[in-house]
């Protein structure tokens, strides 16, 4: 099993304020992981430093190294747009822009200038397959992706993250606004997903990371606790602090 992403050493602030502190991990390729811990423990900054979606934050700034395989990602002649055409993002609640849902998958496409006008029908298709949505929205391509169901937005979603042919998705409670069908459509996506691509979803959800999830790791204030297996680490963790959140006992 090949690593995708080896993070060393990693503490990220904002201001003064220690959001992360010395993270260390590896994350595996075509592997879902999952991160979990108590609100504002810093799963959320860590998902979005891969990234470097906190760049957009005048005040923040990052220590250590995030590897994208050799490559360190806060390298100063990193090309962030490129990163993030390989680093993908699905946020919390669906975001689809306020266009027809061709339009929705084929945006960074376009922006990217990755295929000719005459691709991008097949780049859709394909886009909308791997998100199992286009039996859904094939003869309805140039409606307004807003009146699609939240389930639906959010599929979509995954659908324009992987029209560019991402490395990695990162997901930041993806199903945290939809209801049990819709998320139950979700987890089967992600699991199909990470035959091609390395997942890394935040969840509050420890059931949803029990089921879904190859590895995961238990953050607590800005600390990443333990990581492991996700079966070992949900039957026999090996932190007191891991099996007390685990059980209720704490957060």
């Amino acid at each position: 099993m090949n690593n995708k992403i080896d993070v060393r050493h990693f503490s990220f602030y904002y201001g003064d304020f220690k959001a992360l502190d010395d993270i260390s991990l590896v994350i595996p390729e075509r592997q879902i992981t999952a991160l979990i811990g108590p609100s504002g423990c810093g799963k959320s900054t860590f998902l979005r430093a891969i990234n470097r979606m906190n760049d957009t934050i005048s005040s923040a700034r990052a220590e250590g190294t995030i590897l994208l395989d050799d490559d360190n990602v806060y390298d100063p002649d990193v090309d962030v747009v490129e990163l993030r055409g390989r680093v993908g993002m699905v946020f919390q609640r669906p975001n689809p822009f306020p266009q027809t849902i061709y339009d929705n998958v084929a945006y960074g496409p376009r922006v990217l200038k990755l295929v000719k006008k005459d691709d991008l029908n097949e780049i859709v298709e394909d886009s909308l397959r791997g998100a199992a949505l286009w039996n859904e929205v094939k003869d309805r391509l140039q409606d307004s992706a807003l009146n699609l169901n939240p389930g639906q937005q959010q599929r979509l979603c995954i659908a324009r993250a992987i029209a560019v042919k991402p490395e990695v998705i990162l997901m930041d409670e993806p199903c945290s606004a939809l209801d049990p069908v819709a998320t139950l459509a979700v987890e089967e996506l992600m699991i199909n997903l990470a035959k091609q691509y390395t997942i890394v979803i935040v969840t509050h959800n420890m059931q949803q990371a029990a089921r879904v999830s190859n590895f995961t790791g238990f953050f607590w204030l800005g600390r990443l606790i333990e990581y492991n297996d996700t079966s070992d680490l949900f039957t026999f963790p090996k932190e007191e602090l891991t099996e007390a959140y685990l059980t209720g006992r704490q957060g």
